[in-house]
């Protein structure tokens, strides 16, 4: 069965939504895996929106801070033209309901977060930005005729030919599968962060997209930098629960249990250096059975009951009490700065789609992505891609529907609990926080093993096996460190090495294959 849409959207986050939302009223289908507002890392993101502002701030400060925190390899012409955009679409997001903080004369409330000049960050109740934004999002969604919403569709494959996209082969609730054509696509449907153990993304942001995409021919940047969050909660839980940095940006401080306030000693910035210095510092203290800690109780006290809903409300279930007591923290994947390479309106390199949100890599984040910049991104970049595919349409340039596709055979059946688990243990392993040669090609031979043994079964599985050998390959291939990408038998930035990186599947599957 196929059938023909005008636009599809492939994921219900932040990205996917706002791109709905500002196509409206030309007809678009939004396919989400889960009911709207589950599954989605937009929802859990606790920081807010960076945006220049306060009168005292400016976009070109903002996108400074930027190339600064991604360490080198940022493209300053993205980051000029996203910071330029991003009061544009905070006040947007204002004028459908968001309930941004705000001071008693109005003006909106801003946090300070690490690695930026200035306190540019807008929030909502401190840290529940992500789940207010998507609120607000999702209802008007709901109350916007002109957008279908495909509950329970997770999208496993692409139909590409002569590198143009031809359909996208989705089932539904693990039914069997069928074909949707479009004139348009737009894939958004999030990171990377559950092929880690450890991780604050929800279960299902284990790189479907970008595996999906890379198994279709695109084109993959900057693969192998992911961002551990320095401060995620170690209660046992997963996905770990996240301790925002906006609580360092309050005051809250990191030690150790001798007593001791490390990251005085790491960097001047102390708890707001960039993210990837705190993780690195957080998981050194780890190995050394050092148990770090997160302090709240002078800085923010009681308050962190009101002020910081989410985080409050997470120690609770783990029997902590913040007030009173330190929250014990790990770093966790995060955020993956690497995804489908796009230009600069957002185009992959397969004709007829776009990428928006974190499965993208655009340039703006570099080796480290800023604090609070990821949903910036994606409102910019999902405005950016409505308007290039409303204008492919419009000028008659849309894919066209094909009638005799050639649908392939999909083992779409669930996937095996055993193989996933083997397989976040090996990224966490030796594809994580610190890396090292003979690990990454240890990492690359288990992930062929596997492969061996499992794949074929599962498209989604078979994606997140892409995905992962991805990572690992372009993490082989740096020969550096930088960023997120830290490898101890390399453990300087080569200044030969500073620019970001592409890679296929095909490439980063000869190397696998070749160790």
């Amino acid at each position: 069965m196929s059938e023909q849409h005008n636009i599809l959207i492939i994921g219900a986050g932040l990205a996917g939504l706002y791109t709905a939302l500002t196509l409206a009223p030309r007809p678009v289908t939004v396919l989400s895996p889960m009911a709207l507002g589950y599954g989605a890392s937009s929802a859990w993101a606790q920081g807010g929106v960076a945006a220049a502002m306060d009168k005292k701030d400016t976009p070109e400060a903002h996108a400074l801070d930027t190339i600064n925190a991604g360490d080198g390899i940022v493209d300053a012409d993205i980051a000029a033209f996203v910071t330029q955009a991003a009061k544009e679409h905070v006040l947007e997001l204002a004028e459908v309901g968001t309930p941004f903080d705000r001071t008693p004369k109005g003006d909106f409330v801003m946090s300070k977060e690490a690695a930026h000049g200035f306190a540019r960050v807008v929030r909502v109740k401190g840290d529940q930005a992500g789940a207010a934004i998507m609120k607000t999002l999702i209802e008007e969604v709901q109350n916007t005729p002109s957008i279908t919403v495909i509950e329970g569709a997770t999208a496993l494959d692409f139909i590409v030919k002569d590198n143009a996209m031809q359909g996208v082969v989705v089932s539904e609730n693990n039914t069997p599968p069928y074909v949707i054509q479009a004139k348009a696509y737009l894939l958004a449907a999030g990171g990377a962060g559950s092929l880690y153990l450890k991780t604050t993304n929800p279960p299902s942001v284990r790189g479907l997209a970008l595996g999906m995409a890379a198994r279709a021919g695109a084109v993959i940047a900057d693969a192998e930098f992911v961002q551990f969050h320095p401060t995620a909660m170690d209660v046992g839980i997963d996905p770990n629960p996240l301790a925002t940095e906006a609580l360092r940006g309050e005051g809250a401080i990191l030690f150790n249990k001798h007593g001791e306030r490390y990251m005085l000693g790491v960097h001047p910035d102390a708890e707001l250096a960039p993210r990837d210095i705190v993780a690195r510092a957080n998981f050194h203290q780890h190995q050394a059975g050092n148990v770090p800690v997160l302090d709240t109780r002078e800085a923010i006290g009681a308050h962190i009951k009101d002020e910081f809903i989410s985080v409050y409300r997470y120690c609770q279930q783990a029997g902590i009490d913040p007030v009173t007591e330190t929250i014990p923290i790990v770093p966790a994947a995060h955020y993956h700065m690497g995804g489908v390479a796009t230009d600069r309106n957002g185009r992959s390199s397969i004709k007829g789609l776009w990428v928006s949100g974190e499965a993208a890599s655009t340039g703006l984040h570099g080796a480290n992505r800023l604090a609070s910049n990821g949903l910036l991104e994606a409102l910019v970049y999902a405005a950016t891609c409505a308007g290039g595919m409303m204008q492919t349409i419009e000028a008659g340039q849309g894919q066209e529907f094909v009638t005799d596709l050639v649908t392939p055979d999909l083992g779409y059946q669930g996937v095996n609990d055993a193989a996933v688990m083997e397989l976040r243990t090996i990224m966490s392993d030796k594809v994580g926080v610190i890396r090292d040669g003979v690990g990454l090609a240890q990492a690359l031979r288990d992930l062929h093993d596997l492969d061996v043994r499992f794949g074929g079964v599962s498209t989604n599985f078979d994606n997140m096996l892409v995905a992962a050998t991805l990572i690992a390959a372009a993490a082989y291939n740096r020969h550096e460190s930088r960023g997120g990408h830290y490898r101890t038998d390399y453990p300087e930035k080569d200044d030969k090495l500073k620019h970001r990186t592409e890679i296929t599947y095909a490439q980063a599957l000869a190397l696998r294959d070749s160790l």
